[in-house]
């Protein structure tokens, strides 16, 4: 990909309802930090950008702590996100993350970034779905490290999407993180009415092509994926 194109390309849910809240998509070359409570829809959320990604001649690299190779391509189809012939022609990589409780976390995130120098260049997007372990296990300073690293080979070429739990950073070291990241998508549960409905708040796409600071409230549905819930029925 040359720099013109790249500058032109955004990675995409391949939802176009959902893309438009993201202000087009996210740019390539983005640190994107996803973060949300359990259950919000993070996977999910990272999943579809994976997707997009791949519908867009971009290789993908997807690290997880919460999948097998099978489990996350059997996920992906359920959702209507055919990959698994990407991954039998190489692209797309699935690498299951095993993070111990003895291995400190400063060794951990250093594994982490050689992985990713290791791997070809071709595989200009990272997926890391997540680093909820490493972030609450570790120091101030080797969690800006990490994140500082990140956007260096954000710098070079590579776009990272980072998957955390809300509850792995206090509000002052969310504030710091966020301040280094080149996007930020935060996933949520609210009661709206008699339901819990999912929301997604877009708070920061740094070059993006639209407006952002939207809120959407969406559901995940079999062989659909992410489909947005218009408010008036999400209060009904």
């Amino acid at each position: 990909m040359t720099t013109e194109q790249r500058e032109r390309a955004v990675i995409t849910t391949d939802r176009s309802e959902i893309d438009q809240k993201l202000g087009g998509g996210i740019p390539v070359g983005s640190l994107t930090l996803v973060e949300g409570v359990s259950d919000g829809g993070k996977s999910v959320l990272v999943q579809h950008f994976a997707y997009g990604a791949l519908m867009n001649r971009l290789q993908v690299a997807y690290s997880t702590t919460e999948n097998t190779v099978r489990s996350l391509l059997t996920q992906m189809e359920s959702l209507g996100l055919e990959v698994v012939d990407y991954f039998l022609l190489d692209r797309l990589r699935i690498y299951p993350l095993r993070v111990t409780q003895e291995t400190p976390a400063g060794e951990a995130f250093q594994a982490l970034l050689q992985h990713f120098a290791s791997l070809p260049p071709r595989f200009e997007v990272i997926i890391v779905d997540s680093i909820t372990h490493l972030v609450t296990h570790s120091g101030e300073t080797e969690v800006l490290d990490f994140f500082s690293a990140c956007k260096d080979l954000c710098d070079q070429g590579r776009t990272l999407f980072l998957v955390v739990h809300s509850y792995a950073f206090d509000e002052k070291m969310l504030i710091r993180v966020r301040s280094v990241c080149d996007a930020h998508l935060r996933l949520k549960m609210e009661q709206v009415g008699e339901r819990l409905a999912k929301m997604l708040e877009v708070l920061k796409v740094r070059n993006a092509d639209r407006m952002t600071g939207n809120v959407i409230s969406f559901e995940v549905e079999p062989q659909i994926g992410m489909r947005i819930i218009p408010i008036s029925r999400a209060k009904a």
